[in-house]
């Protein structure tokens, strides 16, 4: 029998590079790494509900040839792929594990108290934050484990970190492209300070993939892209560092309050670039304002214009934050991480 079955969106055969497939693939690399390759087997719950009668049978298997089962479902994921574990769990009786994407799952199971009941006789429910840890705890959850988003990256060293010395100063976003993760707040961020300093004191590069329901928004906001905003496409996960590390900032002006931790933060202190954020619910679990880069507001948009200006005129405590950065990025690398899941599955 196997140690440990992983059911998460791999998306195999493509490149997919949103945040659940990351970290599906990197959980599932480290558990190779730490458990043996030959004792972990990895389900694809890619193919959306055409594929979930495949799915669901192939969960029995996984039940029946290994004493854990790893689950890293999303949103709709969630309320069938778990239940399905537990009810046919009642006939092999192995571990069930819930790996959470995401800071979103506290407020789906107020909603939702039938399937809260489900998810609490789960042998352990990994969440990214704290927060996220006290509110299930607040709803009488007693399987919670805290284990933060992570990646498996080539840290910069301090002799490696780059300093930028002139204008234009280079910011990207590096996350997927949507509304809500405030990309056209980047935008008009950087239109308006260069428009009122009259020159091009920040240049904008846009990585990451193209929500496929926001295409027509994005491609519309294209148009009104000047010289010194680009879109930048997609950068393979192992590649973030290199192509990060020559940036003044990374830019995320998120419009979701219920973040988890995000992968994209960790590459950019990897490749030791400072980011400038809106303080989501859970940002305190990742970043310190003044210590990994600037923190602004939930909702207030015109404050990233703000503190953007004010780096024109004086960058050089912002500049100065790129050691404490990569100093952050060590305690998100898989090896230490996913420690707290490995050993409960041995």
């Amino acid at each position: 029998m196997k140690t440990a079955a992983i059911v998460g969106h791999f998306g195999f055969g493509y490149e997919y590079l949103d945040g659940q497939t990351v970290k599906t693939k990197i959980l599932a690399a480290e558990l190779k790494n730490q458990l043996g390759d030959q004792e972990i087997s990895c389900i694809d719950t890619h193919g959306g509900a055409k594929s979930t009668p495949k799915l669901l049978l192939r969960c029995v298997s996984a039940l029946k040839h290994h004493r854990n089962v790893i689950a890293l479902p999303a949103h709709n994921g969630v309320r069938i792929v778990i239940p399905w574990l537990l009810f046919v769990n009642r006939f092999f009786h192995r571990r069930i594990h819930y790996a959470v994407i995401g800071g979103w799952l506290p407020n789906l199971l107020k909603e939702k108290r039938g399937l809260a009941k489900k998810l609490k006789k789960l042998d352990g429910i990994y969440v990214e934050t704290t927060s996220m840890k006290e509110a299930l705890e607040e709803m009488g959850f007693a399987n919670i484990v805290v284990m933060p988003n992570c990646k498996e990256l080539c840290v910069l060293t301090k002799e490696e970190l780059v300093y930028p010395e002139s204008e234009p100063y280079r910011l990207c976003t590096f996350s997927r492209v949507m509304r809500e993760k405030g990309i056209e707040d980047a935008v008009q961020a950087v239109k308006a300070v260069n428009g009122k300093l009259g020159r091009t004191v920040y240049t904008l590069d846009i990585y990451g993939p193209v929500d496929p329901s926001q295409t027509e928004w994005f491609e519309n906001l294209q148009k009104e892209f000047p010289a010194y905003v680009r879109y930048g496409g997609l950068v393979p996960f192992d590649k973030s560092v290199e192509v990060l590390k020559d940036y003044f900032a990374l830019l995320f002006p998120t419009r979701f309050y219920t973040e988890g931790i995000p992968g994209t933060f960790i590459d950019a202190y990897a490749a030791g670039i400072p980011v400038i954020t809106s303080m989501w619910k859970n940002s305190g679990d990742i970043f310190e304002n003044g210590v990994q880069g600037l923190g602004y507001e939930f909702e207030k948009p015109s404050e990233l214009e703000r503190i953007l200006f004010e780096l024109s005129q004086d960058n050089e405590v912002f500049i100065s934050l790129k050691p404490n950065c990569i100093e952050k990025a060590k305690c998100y690398l898989p090896k230490s991480v996913l420690t707290v899941l490995v050993e409960r599955c041995k």
